[in-house]
């Protein structure tokens, strides 16, 4: 229902296609993103198998989306083994 009121929209005012578009692609991108967050290393879904999957990386995991100026390969891990 929303979307044919949009498109309804778009058709008597055309300057509004490039919005919606940028709108619908922000959306998309986040919801990308916090699917991408969901997956990550820190977050536990089925805490009968693996309680604490953080505790079975390896210290030259990436955890940073953009890591500047530092180099994960050269790292050495730095605590007790559990």
């Amino acid at each position: 229902m929303i979307f044919r009121t949009a498109v309804e929209h778009a058709k008597k005012h055309p300057g509004l296609i490039p919005q919606l578009f940028f709108i619908c692609l922000g959306m998309g991108g986040a919801t990308l993103y916090l699917i991408r967050l969901a997956k990550g290393p820190h977050v536990t879904w089925n805490k009968t198998n693996n309680p604490e999957p953080w505790n079975k990386l390896d210290p030259t995991y990436q955890y940073k989306f953009v890591a500047i100026g530092t180099d994960y390969k050269n790292l050495k891990k730095e605590g007790p083994e559990f």
